[in-house]
């Protein structure tokens, strides 16, 4: 692996963001805050009983590593499945979640975020975390209970009109639109598929996150 690890605290945060949960949620699998750890690792006092729950929890990571930066980071003799399911699955989000993130991985927070797929027809695509669809606004193209696929877009500059995107706004919380230029360059036009809804516009302001919408799963 490239990275290189000075001490034994960045190689334990380095665990949460390797199998993508919140710090939160790793720290409290192990029965400690995230706080109280930042605390114990600045006195360089970790304690033996905190390191055997962090290897106990993780038992895919090398404890040689862990404790001294030597080796390889995951087990040689490490189970394929497990290795295999946190690097190819994919985070499914409840809709609503999307709304307001933006204080931990790449942007999204996974805090209570179970659910974790292997999609192999999204083998070799950028995804960052699956929606299920609500509503029937982006019918026929989109149904509700579909699944889709996002990857998170860093700044609207990158937005390619006419391209489906999930937006987190702040007026009307999470919407899925087609999105088209504006004659008025702090406005966007938001289209839907279905024709019985109206396009309409928001401002560029009123948008805290973005994804496009890069797949979709459907069960018949």
């Amino acid at each position: 692996m490239d990275t290189i690890f000075s001490n034994i605290k960045e190689r334990v945060l380095y665990i949460p963001e390797f199998k993508k949960i919140s710090k939160e949620k790793f720290f409290a699998n192990i029965g400690v805050t995230y706080g109280n750890f930042k605390g114990k690792a600045k006195e360089k006092a970790l304690s033996s009983d905190i390191l055997a729950k962090i290897v106990s929890n993780n038992p895919e990571f090398n404890s040689t590593w862990l404790l001294t930066g030597e080796g390889e980071m995951l087990k040689s003799n490490l189970d394929s499945t497990s290795a295999t399911f946190n690097k190819k699955s994919i985070p499914l989000l409840p809709f609503d979640t999307f709304a307001g993130i933006g204080s931990d991985v790449e942007g999204v927070s996974f805090d209570a975020i179970d659910e974790r797929y292997v999609v192999p027809l999204f083998d070799g695509t950028e995804i960052d975390f699956m929606l299920p669809v609500k509503g029937s606004s982006m019918y026929p193209k989109y149904s509700s209970g579909d699944v889709v696929a996002c990857r998170l877009v860093a700044e609207l500059l990158f937005v390619q009109w006419n391209k489906v995107y999930v937006i987190d706004t702040i007026s009307q919380g999470v919407i899925m639109k087609r999105l088209k230029k504006s004659s008025d360059n702090n406005m966007l036009i938001c289209k839907s598929d279905n024709e019985a809804y109206e396009p309409f516009e928001i401002p560029k302001s009123d948008i805290r996150n973005i994804a496009l919408v890069v797949g979709v799963v459907r069960l018949e």
